[in-house]
């Protein structure tokens, strides 16, 4: 169901929706023409959440009072971000291009992530550490202050739901910048908020370009903590920034992440992973399957069973539920094309694909399939962020695992066998946060996420996540034995 869309869209800063003095046009990916416009956040906008953020934190309204209340509150936010699913929905199909039943899912995961974590909230228990009969020694944990969390454009809602909610589990006050190309869903997302009651200042969103606001809440000594999902090079100026202040920081940094496929694999189970880890959302999934290592045996069949299922997706626009639908901008289409472009001069075959679909008016990029593709590639090497998959045949076990792991990269990995021992023994080797087995994206928001190398450090969703939203204070007492 079709929904009006405002013109025109606000920043949310301590408690009240403000506007600024210039706006954003946010663009629709399907047809390149404007959705709406988006008050352009300044750094003094940037100053005045750091500030709200700050007094919220400052005065205990979070951390002081009972976790059961946090419990309330998160649940609260979730039943409001139920309740605007469908127009949430619409608005991010729109801004963003991703298929509506996608969009719809997303806000679904959000509400889930508030519900997930308010379970968790009332149950951050510390240790007694045994010293003897003369000391008392105890652990309790206390939330970090002040969160800034960037968020990407690919998965906006979801992905600040997954960093949002714990942060405010643990008793923090938070800052989300949005991102400029996708910022509008997650205005309806902090509209959920708004409705929940929280206490002023405990979550603030901000629309600002990340080289001047960005730049500025990450290199504040107001913040207290910054996570970051998005690209290396931003990434890495943002660890430079946070560390004048030596800011503690969560980063997700994207990937190059292989599935590993033997001769026992189940076929029909493997081609719905491929479809879903690769063309799902266009492949802008920092965690796609960017690459598909084939046993030498079935390394032919393979190529021509995911070449014939690519050949075959449909694509649209979101709002008609396509199997394939626009990438996020026209920069982005131009560095994906031109990447298949080098692929091909490099040496690599384009079996379906490897080009703009120059029919559509948007910023539509074929699926490809790349075969005849040399572990030393640079489209073996580096993220594609698009609908692009390198298949590298192997030979052996081990040298499987000398090409998944041959990248800086190191987010997550997939085995695809029916032998058991040998499924067990490359989720030992490979060099990943997280290892599907026989199901790509098999994990849950129950399941903790993260990389190594340039994949980043910290780990969220899950228990675990919690925890990096939280210090660990040690009190040891001496006792008198009188």
């Amino acid at each position: 169901m079709k929904h009006a869309i405002a013109s025109h869209w606000l920043n949310f800063i301590d408690g009240a929706w403000v506007d600024g003095e210039r706006a954003l046009t946010v663009d629709n990916p399907a047809t390149a023409e404007p959705v709406a416009s988006i008050a352009l956040a300044g750094i003094a906008d940037a100053e005045h959440a750091l500030e709200a953020a700050r007094h919220c934190a400052d005065s205990g309204w979070l951390s002081a009072c009972r976790p059961a209340q946090r419990v309330q509150w998160l649940l609260r936010i979730a039943a409001e971000i139920r309740a605007l699913t469908d127009e949430g929905a619409w608005v991010l199909c729109q801004e963003n291009g991703k298929a509506l039943r996608d969009a719809r899912d997303e806000f679904v995961e959000a509400a889930r992530y508030f519900e997930y974590y308010a379970g968790i909230a009332d149950k951050v228990e510390g240790i007694s550490v045994p010293l003897g009969n003369g000391y008392v020694d105890f652990t309790s944990y206390e939330p970090m202050g002040v969160s800034v969390q960037i968020v990407p454009w690919n998965f906006p809602v979801s992905i600040c739901a997954r960093s949002l909610a714990p942060a405010l589990a643990a008793g923090n006050a938070v800052v989300v910048k949005s991102p400029e190309l996708s910022p509008l869903g997650l205005c309806v997302l902090f509209r959920a908020i708004e409705r929940a009651g929280l206490p002023r200042g405990a979550a603030n969103l901000l629309c600002g370009l990340g080289s001047e606001v960005g730049a500025h809440l990450v290199s504040s000594q107001k913040t207290d903590q910054i996570v970051f999902t998005g690209s290396v090079p931003t990434g890495q100026a943002i660890l430079a920034a946070a560390a004048r202040w030596a800011t503690p920081s969560v980063m997700e940094l994207g990937g190059k992440s292989a599935a590993v496929v033997f001769p026992d694999a189940d076929r029909e189970q493997l081609l719905a992973s491929v479809k879903s880890g690769i063309f799902f959302n266009a492949g802008q999934v920092c965690s796609a399957m960017s690459r598909l290592l084939v046993h030498r045996d079935i390394h032919d069949e393979i190529v021509a069973a995911v070449a014939d299922m690519a050949g075959a997706l449909e694509s649209g626009a979101g709002e008609d539920d396509p199997d394939h639908t626009p990438l996020i901008s026209h920069g982005q289409l131009e560095r994906v094309q031109a990447m298949c472009h080098a692929a091909i001069a490099e040496g690599a075959e384009a079996v379906t694909g490897g080009d703009r679909q120059g029919e559509r008016s948007g910023h539509f990029m074929q699926p490809t399939v790349f075969a005849g593709v040399r572990p030393q590639m640079k489209i073996a090497q580096e993220e594609v962020f698009g609908p692009v998959l390198a298949i590298i045949p192997f030979d052996t076990e081990e040298e499987a695992v000398e090409i998944a792991n041959g990248t800086a990269f190191g987010l997550v990995a997939g085995v695809f066998t029916q032998d058991i021992n040998r499924a067990l023994r490359l989720t030992r080797r490979l060099r990943a946060g997280q290892v599907f087995v026989n199901e790509w994206y098999a994990g849950g928001i129950e399941t903790p996420f993260g990389g190594v190398g340039l994949s980043g450090f910290g780990r969220e969703k899950g228990q675990e996540a919690l925890y990096s939203y939280v210090r660990t204070k040690n009190v040891a007492i001496r006792v008198r034995q009188d």
